[in-house]
């Protein structure tokens, strides 16, 4: 048999089998169907299907859901303020979660920059400010390249502060208006020319803050920024 013709009945079967798949299967819609599928994905385990139920049930099919270890005897579901956007860390330098690929900052301060940055100098005063509060600190901008970059990367590797940046989710107004809600749900400043502010001159009250951010090649994760209450429900409302 001619080893090309093989391919191609292969590569015909599987699409005809992915077509009715997708004919035979069926959004869950309800909660109870929700945990079935998630007890069946822990291996028959119902508590956990509940819990994945419960979850869903919480924060919405766009919500996002994270599974971590605890030091508790049972499983607990806590529900906490955050976001998640698709753009991952600038350098792979940044990661220090060798096990997942990921970069794990704990407690960071959030610097917000509508603006591209290449020129280190412009970051010097907030990395000072931070690094003498032996704080993490997360950049978010339009990008981060070049000389700013590879400084950074340096700082992070040394110890000297550990860093990590990405790129702001987002293009032209839409890129301003996420910068702003993840300002409000981390309580800091974006600091952008077009208000009068200079990254210069940025200081640590203009940073947000949050309890934690995951960031892998793809997403960022910021998780319960301190931002107000009642600004972070009416940005959502």
């Amino acid at each position: 048999m001619n080893p090309m013709d093989l391919k191609r009945g292969i590569d015909k079967a599987v699409a005809a089998a992915v077509e009715e798949l997708k004919a035979l299967s069926k959004d869950c819609s309800t909660s109870t169907e929700i945990e079935q599928v998630g007890t069946i994905s822990a291996n028959s385990d119902s508590s956990v299907g509940k819990i994945i139920a419960e979850a869903m049930e919480k924060v919405g099919r766009d919500g996002v859901i994270t599974v971590e270890e605890g030091q508790a005897l049972h499983d607990e579901l806590d529900v906490v303020e955050g976001m998640q956007f698709d753009r991952g860390y600038l350098s792979p330098y940044f990661i220090n979660n060798q096990e997942s690929g990921s970069v794990e900052l704990e407690s960071p301060f959030i610097l917000l920059v509508d603006k591209k940055i290449s020129n280190i100098r412009e970051l010097l005063p907030a990395l000072e400010a931070v690094a003498k509060a032996s704080r993490p600190l997360l950049i978010i901008a339009e990008d981060v390249e070049g000389e700013a970059l590879a400084t950074l990367v340096v700082n992070n590797m040394r110890g000297i502060v550990k860093v990590a940046a990405v790129k702001a989710p987002g293009f032209g107004d839409r890129r301003k208006a996420m910068l702003q809600d993840i300002a409000i749900l981390t309580g800091g400043t974006v600091i952008s020319e077009e208000v009068g502010l200079e990254l210069e001159k940025a200081t640590l009250e203009d940073l947000g803050q949050a309890k934690r951010v995951s960031i892998t090649k793809e997403n960022t994760t910021i998780i319960d920024g301190v931002g107000e209450e009642a600004m972070i429900q009416g940005r959502v409302a």
